[in-house]
């Protein structure tokens, strides 16, 4: 995969707010694997979903006990994320990091070699868990070193070319499939963790120095939730990018059938299909990052998120009255996924500026609740069956708006202002750096 040319304004060296943190500097490399964390979700579940009937099949299961393991797997990602970060707060992030990816190594192993569909199960679920460790951290690294537009365009340089692993994972998974068994894929996955590991090894320093960690305990959690969670514009954007998520995963569930049992599509044009709204996804958020500290951000959010209710009407109204034709659900699908590529990574970036002194659990929290949204809505996408859109559009309309209030209740919280969206200023960044435009 070929990394993709960084701005040429970034400076990579960190910002020198504590005198501790001049060591830790936000290098390629650092960001390089931080884009490694990040896409093991994606490769873990993409790679897998082609097989669900062999693994059916081999496991002796049913659809259900198989389409299970990736509920599960949603589950300790989000479980991870949320404990992840706070206990990277407490212990510092190279230590715990490397923990979480040798045991998600192990799971992989396990999951490469489960005789039953009950040990899949308990396997998907620790992988998941310590992926979602391993991303939660990942992101509060970067944090650490980056402030102000440096931050944003960052994470839209993480978010966007972590993207290609949705664009990658099908096609891999399909290749296995022809070539191999489905526990290939699982194989590949502990390999990657191992490649992960050395990487880490290599290009991760300590970013969290001793004397600016916080205590542990229950206590100390629930203190710092408490206080993100009192941010009311850390709130704002967590929704903006939470119900993005959402909406997001509305998409991955009913796609295949919307476009194949549906419309007649066939399994490599739907795979080629999918990658181009991935691509889509990835450009938006690579653009984003360009202009990160030159245009502002909420504005970028904003117009991500007409674009998803414009698609999320154009799907519902294709769903009830015209029986979702197949040029109607292409284009509205792209549309749907590049916009994603303009609210959820900068939903994100925004929430972890508004609460720079826990970012740890600031990081958690967001992980939490998008694949906390991602695993609930998922099933309920489905539930009208493979022959009808009307849930799918339905919960990528009510997602758009969602989003939208969340933005609102962001805007206001930041600026003070009862409009829509107050008036936008670039105030310089503290860290010397640039500006970040909110």
């Amino acid at each position: 995969m070929q990394q993709a040319p960084l701005p040429p304004d970034v400076s990579w060296a960190a910002p020198p707010l504590r005198t501790s943190r001049r060591q830790a500097r936000l290098t390629v490399g650092l960001v390089a694997t931080v884009v490694f964390l990040t896409a093991i979700a994606p490769l873990a579940t993409d790679m897998y979903v082609p097989a669900f009937p062999q693994v059916a099949g081999d496991l002796s299961t049913t659809a259900t006990q198989v389409q299970l393991t990736l509920t599960t797997f949603f589950v300790g990602m989000a479980l991870g994320q949320l404990i992840g970060g706070p206990v990277s707060d407490q212990r510092g992030r190279r230590i715990p990091l490397l923990a979480a990816l040798a045991i998600m190594t192990v799971a992989s192993i396990v999951c490469a070699l489960a005789p039953t569909i009950e040990v899949m199960t308990v396997a998907r679920f620790v992988q998941g868990f310590a992926g979602g460790w391993a991303m939660v951290i990942g992101r509060a690294v970067v944090v650490d070193v980056a402030r102000g537009a440096q931050l944003v365009r960052v994470l839209n340089i993480i978010a966007g070319v972590g993207g290609l692993a949705p664009i990658v994972g099908p096609l891999v998974g399909g290749l296995i499939l022809q070539l191999s068994s489905w526990r290939v894929s699982f194989w590949l996955v502990a390999v990657l963790g191992v490649a992960m590991t050395v990487t880490t090894l290599i290009a991760v320093p300590e970013t969290l120095p001793r004397e600016h960690r916080h205590a542990g305990g229950l206590r100390s959690f629930v203190g710092a939730g408490r206080t993100v969670l009192g941010n009311r514009e850390y709130v704002g954007y967590l929704v903006v990018a939470g119900a993005a998520m959402g909406a997001l995963f509305a998409y991955v569930a009913t796609s295949a059938f919307v476009l194949q049992t549906m419309n007649g599509l066939s399994p490599i044009a739907y795979s080629i299909d999918f990658a181009a709204n991935a691509a889509g996804m990835t450009a938006a958020a690579l653009i984003a990052a360009r202009l990160a500290g030159r245009v502002s951000t909420r504005k970028l959010i904003l117009t991500g998120q007409i674009a998803a209710l414009a698609a999320g009407i154009a799907l519902l109204v294709g769903a009830l009255w015209l029986g979702t034709p197949l040029p109607l659900a292409l284009v509205s699908f792209f549309v749907l996924m590049t916009a994603q590529g303009l609210m959820i990574p900068n939903g994100g970036a925004l929430a972890s500026a508004a609460v720079p002194e826990h970012p740890g659990t600031g990081s958690a929290l967001q992980g939490f609740v998008q694949w906390v949204a991602a695993g609930t809505i998922a099933p309920i996408a489905g539930l009208g069956g493979d022959h009808t859109a009307v849930p799918m559009a339905v919960l990528v309309t009510a997602g758009a708006v969602v989003s939208m209030a969340g933005l609102l209740a962001a805007a206001r919280a930041a600026r003070g202002s009862s409009g829509w969206m107050p008036e936008e200023k670039c105030s310089p960044g503290s860290d010397g750096i640039g500006s970040l435009c909110r």
